[in-house]
């Protein structure tokens, strides 16, 4: 069933949003798009590469322009966005321009910190918890301004919350 929304899925590194991103495309039979990924792709680097290499600020250099040239010119009707993407102000006016959808993940700190620890991937802005935890309460101000809200909850699977986003967001009715 495919949708002609797109949205943009944002929330703090850890909450699950390639892996909701991942459930939702399948559900609605749609494409998606990592941003992180992409990046990955595009830079030949992974993301823990670029920012040790050249410095978070020119990561989000690079993370605006390649979250540009995704929104311009490529079909995916979801995007997971890497954890900082939403907080710089220029990538929420290019997801507005755009008229994308955006959708909060939300979770307590310590679901996302398991998360972390747990995950292979490197996660050069998770230093140590409390740096971590500082980064967590800064961004929240700013996942707020997106349209929808929801929020994780330890009994619910990646599935279930992408069966819930699509049957809110999308209103798909499963039953």
């Amino acid at each position: 069933m495919e949708t002609e929304k797109r949205i943009v899925l944002t929330g703090f590194m850890g909450v699950g949003k390639s892996t909701v991103a991942r459930f939702l495309a399948s559900l609605l039979d749609s494409t998606r798009i990592d941003l992180d990924t992409f990046i990955e792709l595009n830079e030949k680097q992974t993301i823990a590469e670029i920012i040790k290499s050249r410095g978070e600020a020119r990561f989000r250099q690079i993370e605006t322009e390649n979250l540009r040239r995704i929104l311009t010119a490529n079909e995916a009707r979801i995007i997971a966005l890497g954890g900082g993407a939403w907080t710089i102000k220029e990538n929420r006016g290019l997801i507005r321009e755009q008229q994308l959808t955006t959708v909060w993940l939300e979770s307590t700190f310590d679901h996302c910190w398991r998360n972390i620890r747990m995950s292979k991937r490197e996660r050069p802005l998770a230093i140590n918890k409390e740096l971590t935890q500082k980064l967590f309460d800064e961004r929240a101000k700013l996942y707020c301004l997106a349209d929808w809200h929801f929020i994780i909850k330890p009994d619910l699977t990646s599935f279930e919350v992408a069966k819930k986003i699509a049957e809110e967001v999308f209103s798909i009715d499963f039953d």
